[in-house]
């Protein structure tokens, strides 16, 4: 029987948020493949985990994907775990889980920490239908495409933004989107988190003379469903008669 490859969610900014699910698998399986070992590193020593260690990332998917199938073919478990969160969500790990199930190995998600679901219950924005973007394009013209494509989505829109992009964002929203109501997340459940809510031009002047930096997840108002009129009001030439 093939190994399982498990899907470890691991803490998005506070240690503490590691499940004993997590913890208990981290310890188990025969390596653990991680976005950046120095990172995962801290987190395995907060806990006395002494998996070894071996890295997994975009840049090295090609030559480590026939590995790590290697081992789960061997009966051995692999953990995937990535800097921060859920692996796979704008996360590597695509590749290697698609090529897992090809060949019939078991993968096993261990639920945890997610900065999007973090802050979409936060925002105080609807929460019963929304659009998860990812990380927008780095250049000017695919953002502008991108953002246009959204104009007229009626759910809430999440994506992840970079300290150095974020007025330039906020800019780009409020013109092709409108001043839309806005919740940026910030450093969530880190020493300095902070929720920054308002609309697109409210946030940038009162943001004005400040850098924003960490990571960010903004929740975006979708756009105003209209107000559907009754059956009578679309006959024309109905109106109501005044009582006699």
């Amino acid at each position: 029987m093939p190994g399982k490859l498990y899907l470890v969610s691991t803490p998005i900014g506070n240690l503490e948020d590691l499940t004993f699910r997590a913890h208990r698998v981290l310890q188990e399986v025969s390596v653990i493949a991680a976005e950046d070992t120095r990172h995962t590193q801290k987190l395995c020593r907060h806990y006395q985990i002494h998996t070894r260690l071996t890295s997994y990332h975009d840049f090295n998917k090609e030559e480590k994907t026939p590995v790590l199938l290697e081992l789960l073919k061997e009966g051995k478990s692999i953990a995937l775990v990535s800097d921060a969160g859920t692996p796979l969500i704008s996360d590597p790990g695509y590749f290697l889980v698609t090529r897992a199930i090809a060949i019939n190995v078991p993968i096993v998600p261990i639920p945890g920490p997610s900065s999007v679901v973090a802050a979409l219950s936060v925002a105080g924005l609807p929460t019963d239908a929304f659009t998860f973007i990812g990380f927008l394009p780095r250049k000017s013209s695919a953002r502008t495409r991108l953002l246009e494509s959204l104009r007229e989505e009626t759910k809430t829109i999440i994506f992840f933004e970079t300290p150095h992009r974020i007025k330039t964002t906020l800019l780009a929203i409020q013109e092709i989107l409108g001043d839309r109501r806005i919740a940026i997340s910030r450093e969530l459940t880190k020493a300095h988190e902070e929720i920054i809510r308002g609309t697109a031009r409210e946030i940038l002047l009162s943001n004005s003379s400040r850098v924003l930096k960490g990571e960010m997840t903004l929740v975006i108002q979708g756009k105003e469903k209209r107000a559907k009129r009754s059956r009578q009001d679309l006959q024309p030439g109905f109106n109501h008669r005044p009582s006699e």
